[in-house]
């Protein structure tokens, strides 16, 4: 188990994610998908009540961190003209789905239920975004999924009592980050393992 205060430099790498996603975005080659983007800033602040009320410590900062970046992401997206991405029906049903999940995530008493709950929400909005990095990785930067990898690892590496309701979330961000960044560069993975067996 890690010092507590090492989660300092998960915050950093957070801001360090977050700064190039913003000046992608900024220049118009980053255009989030608003649905997924909600979500992923509901859930975790949800999240983060769940876990405190279980008894964590320091290591929810990750998991606060993996909500305020989507809601300033929600911001700069709704302010900028054309600063995201058209939603379509997928996301719509997604998002209603991820909304249910998230109600019942609310209703219920049990704090591992709960965090079950959150992870569907998030799981189901993470849809629409990894569908749209699939089909167009340009319009993704990497840069936010790649540091949030990292500063969950030292969440999760500062944990001084692993529990399901503490670690599970650390565990599914660290998941959901890598599939989507596995999406935004599957053709440079394709490109490079075909040119590779191709030699």
């Amino acid at each position: 188990m890690l010092p507590e205060k090492v989660i300092i430099i998960g915050i950093f790498l957070n801001i360090i994610g977050y700064y190039f996603y913003f000046k992608n975005m900024f220049f118009g080659q980053t255009r989030p998908n608003l649905v997924s983007w909600f979500i992923w800033m509901l859930a975790p602040f949800l999240g983060v009540f769940f876990q405190l009320k279980a008894g964590a410590g320091f290591s929810v900062l990750p998991i606060f961190m993996a909500g305020f970046g989507p809601f300033l992401v929600l911001l700069v997206s709704i302010l900028k003209k054309n600063g995201y991405w058209k939603i379509t029906s997928l996301d719509v049903i997604c998002g209603i789905l991820s909304i249910i999940a998230l109600a019942l995530y609310i209703l219920t008493k049990n704090l591992a239920a709960s965090i079950i709950f959150v992870i569907l929400s998030d799981g189901l909005a993470a849809i629409p975004t990894l569908v749209k990095s699939w089909q167009f990785p340009e319009s993704e930067t990497s840069s936010i999924y790649l540091t949030g990898i990292f500063s969950q690892i030292i969440g999760l590496l500062i944990i001084k009592e692993w529990i399901f309701t503490i670690y599970a979330l650390g565990i599914y961000f660290i998941m959901i980050n890598i599939l989507i960044v596995s999406c935004i560069y599957r053709k440079k993975i394709f490109n490079m393992l075909y040119f590779k067996n191709d030699q």
